[in-house]
């Protein structure tokens, strides 16, 4: 009897939690057909069927990870300072959650840094995160609170800033709970809006 399309769908959703699983557990380099396999509890053949080289395997992740990240809930508390305070905020691995998605995320670039297409496809999405936190920036300086400039030139800034406070509480979880993260961010947007 053929399957039907919701038990396709349902697979893949198995599937899916499986990459997801494994990414979470094990980091992206031990992201393997045999690995995803064992975590479902299925055969290579079976995934070879979704996933027909490590490239698929690969891309697929990337976009589960992608996928995650975007319908991850915001926070908003506000318009200008606080608009792009809280875009900050959503970047760092204040929760569990937010943790195993960073470390997804810092454990994928050796991949793309190895490979043209994702490379540019990572460059792609890292210049469209500072293009949101440069309409938030450009927002805070209409209202006042942040001094006019290139709003660019600081979200590019505070971008740098934060993906290096995500490496180091990655690395050092005890050094940089999420209560110190946040008020390590604070810091620099104090900084960010004391005149000069």
């Amino acid at each position: 009897m053929p399957r039907s399309k919701g038990d396709h769908e349902a697979r893949r959703r198995d599937v899916s939690e499986a990459v997801w699983q494994v990414l979470a557990a094990r980091g992206f380099t031990s992201l393997t057909l045999r690995a995803v396999a064992a975590e479902l509890g299925a055969t290579t053949g079976l995934l070879t069927h979704y996933f027909p080289t490590k490239r698929a395997l690969i891309e697929y992740a990337l976009d589960l990870l992608e996928q995650r990240t975007v319908s991850r809930p915001r926070r908003h508390s506000g318009e200008g300072l606080a608009a792009f305070r809280d875009a900050l905020l959503d970047i760092l691995p204040l929760t569990p959650v937010a943790a195993d998605s960073n470390r997804i995320w810092v454990s994928s670039w050796d991949a793309a840094l190895s490979d043209a297409d994702l490379s540019t496809d990572y460059a792609r999405k890292y210049a469209a995160g500072r293009d949101r936190l440069t309409e938030r920036v450009a927002a805070a300086q209409e209202l006042g609170e942040l001094p006019s400039g290139n709003p660019a030139h600081v979200a590019a800034g505070a971008q740098a800033f934060v993906l290096g406070l995500v490496v180091q509480a990655l690395f050092d979880p005890a050094a940089f709970p999420p209560q110190r993260q946040v008020e390590l961010l604070d810091d620099y947007l104090a900084r960010l809006t004391a005149p000069h």
